[in-house]
């Protein structure tokens, strides 16, 4: 297991070398472009972090220029997936003020994230003080010392303290990622992410029908063919039912679980473009310019 880890992580960093020394291509320019726009503009934070409800109409939801950013709030992302009839992880906790965080009142698996972030940073599957994402044992103290010093960065940031799901084995593990690319509700690609960490990990690519494709991503290890999840067609209804409302393409994340399909996060700029292979790359800017033209 540990050369498997390591020949991941060379990989990763070779394929990651690789694609920043070539040019990039249209669905990545696309990309960055799009994360200029939505992250570089002055009302960016505030729009993110617009404090949403579960009675919020969809009116309120796109009210503002670029809504779609608000979704990159973790905390709005699950109000809006739920408003769209999708399961979510059972919320135990969420804010700022840890003083009012109890650990004796959460079960002994339960997974801490942060509303706003990216590539797992500060996620902690924890499962009896020990962390799956790093197997490092954590002491209470420890937990709430390292989400302060992140509150502390960001006003606009708070924690989110939810349900572990378990395999559809019914297992505490760091969850397959079922990662979906969906263009105004036209599904291109299923990228499964089996992780070891937060940066390592197996990759493979599906289409609709569950036929292996040649991997979308370099920045995995790939991944020999695996069976589908029980419940897919329920990760695709649900992502697609998403796509539809959210209209412009995103990344769509869902886990596979004994309770069926739970949905994960939204994504606008995946990796900022890059990782992608030259052939992902052609087939994401076709479906973009077919199924949202003109659009950001």
């Amino acid at each position: 297991m540990l050369q498997v880890i390591k020949n991941g992580l060379r990989f990763t960093l070779n394929a990651f070398t690789n694609n920043t020394n070539k040019d990039n291509g249209e669905f990545a320019r696309r990309i960055m472009h799009r994360h200029s726009i939505f992250w570089k503009a002055p009302d960016a934070e505030l729009v993110r972090n617009i404090s949403m409800h579960p009675g919020t109409s969809l009116d309120e939801w796109q009210s503002v220029d670029y809504w779609q950013r608000t979704l990159s709030n973790k905390y709005n992302a699950r109000l809006f997936a739920q408003m769209h009839g999708c399961r979510v992880a059972e919320l135990y906790w969420k804010g700022r003020n840890l003083s009012q965080l109890n650990f004796g009142d959460l079960p002994d698996q339960y997974v801490i994230r942060p509303t706003i972030g990216h590539s797992c940073n500060l996620v902690f599957l924890m499962d009896k003080q020990i962390n799956h994402m790093d197997k490092r044992f954590y002491s209470k103290e420890e937990l709430k010392t390292i989400m302060a010093a992140s509150l502390k960065k960001n006003p606009y940031q708070e924690f989110l303290i939810e349900e572990f799901v378990r395999s559809e084995q019914g297992a505490y593990q760091i969850p397959i990622d079922y990662k979906l690319s969906l263009f105004n509700g036209e599904l291109a690609v299923i990228n499964v992410i089996n992780r070891m960490g937060p940066k390592s990990g197996l990759s493979s690519s599906y289409d609709e029908n569950w036929n292996m494709l040649e991997d979308i991503c370099r920045l995995y290890q790939q991944s020999p063919y695996q069976e589908p999840p029980a419940c897919l067609q329920e990760i695709i209804n649900c992502a697609k039912k998403l796509s539809k409302t959210y209209g412009i393409f995103v990344r769509i994340d869902f886990y596979a679980t004994d309770k069926g399909a739970v949905f994960g996060e939204f994504t606008p700029t995946p990796g900022r473009g890059m990782g992608f292979t030259p052939k992902a790359d052609k087939m994401l800017s076709d479906y973009w310019n077919k199924h949202c033209p003109s659009m950001i």
